[in-house]
Formats: structure tokens, C-alpha cells, sequence
């Protein structure tokens, strides 16, 4: 694939991906304010920023590709979160059990695909623990700043 299509799909990956997002923590009702759903959906955000910005800046003429396909790796872990976001929006299901193990199923398949990612472009396992560092830091934040469920 030319790099123009890998940008064009990247751009539409991460976009849906972010509108899925956007529409899962809105439908949410952990959620106590539009700041913590901006702040939770930004820290979300930031960890997939990260790793846009290390592969364009670090990975020469493989950038796009893998740019692209970390993008279908987000949108991927967005798409799990559908069913929560439909069931929540028609008022049917709400709880944070249901919300909790939508983002568990979504985190560790996210996790599985980058790392299917790593190994198919031929990167160093470096690149995948870097993602995790950022996955865990991002979780952390959620965990402290989102929802003061740890306190420090």
C-alpha cells in the first residue's frame, strides 16, 4: 500500500476510533462531568499520540504502514466497546461492571493486536513495551485523576 493510503486510512482509523470512544464514555454514567470525560478521553488519546509521534519520527519508510495499522489496532479496542455504548445509549444496561469488562475486553485485545503489529513490521519488542508503559501510564491516570480510585 503507498503512503497516501496509509495516511488516508490511519486518519480514518483513529478518527472513528476516537468518535467510538468519545460515545462510549458519554454513555457512561461514571462519568460525573463533560471535564472527566474530557480529561479520560484525552489521557485515552495521548497514549495512541505518543505512538504516532515515535513512529513517524523513528521508523523511516515504514512509518505509515505501521502507523495505519496501529490505527486499526485503536479502533479495534473502540469497536469492543460498541456494545456497552448501544445497550447503555437505549437505557437498557448502565452499570459499571458491564462498563468495566467492555474496557478489560478491549484493553487486552488491543494489547494481543500491537503486539501481532510489532512482530509483523519486524520491529523490536522495545516498540511494544514502550506501548505498554504508555497503556499502563494511561491507566493510572484513569485510575487516579479520572476516577480517584487510587490515591496516592
Amino acid at each position: 500500500m503507498n503512503n497516501s493510503k496509509s495516511i488516508y486510512f490511519a486518519i480514518l482509523y483513529f478518527l472513528l476510533s476516537a468518535i467510538i470512544t468519545w460515545l462510549f464514555v458519554d454513555a457512561c454514567p461514571l462519568y460525573t462531568s463533560l471535564q472527566q470525560k474530557l480529561l479520560s478521553t484525552c489521557i485515552a488519546g495521548a497514549k495512541w499520540g505518543l505512538q504516532i509521534a515515535a513512529g513517524y519520527f523513528f521508523l523511516g519508510t515504514k512509518k505509515w504502514e505501521f502507523i495505519k495499522n496501529i490505527g486499526i489496532v485503536c479502533m479495534a479496542g473502540s469497536i469492543v466497546l460498541l456494545p456497552y455504548t448501544i445497550i447503555a445509549g437505549l437505557g437498557k444496561e448502565n452499570g459499571s461492571i458491564f462498563f468495566t469488562y467492555s474496557l478489560l475486553l478491549a484493553v487486552v485485545l488491543m494489547i494481543g493486536l500491537y503486539f501481532l503489529n510489532i512482530l509483523r513490521a519486524g520491529l523490536p519488542l522495545k516498540w511494544f513495551g514502550g506501548w505498554l508503559i504508555c497503556l499502563a501510564i494511561a491507566i493510572t491516570l484513569q485510575l487516579t485523576v479520572v476516577f480517584s480510585v487510587i490515591k496516592f
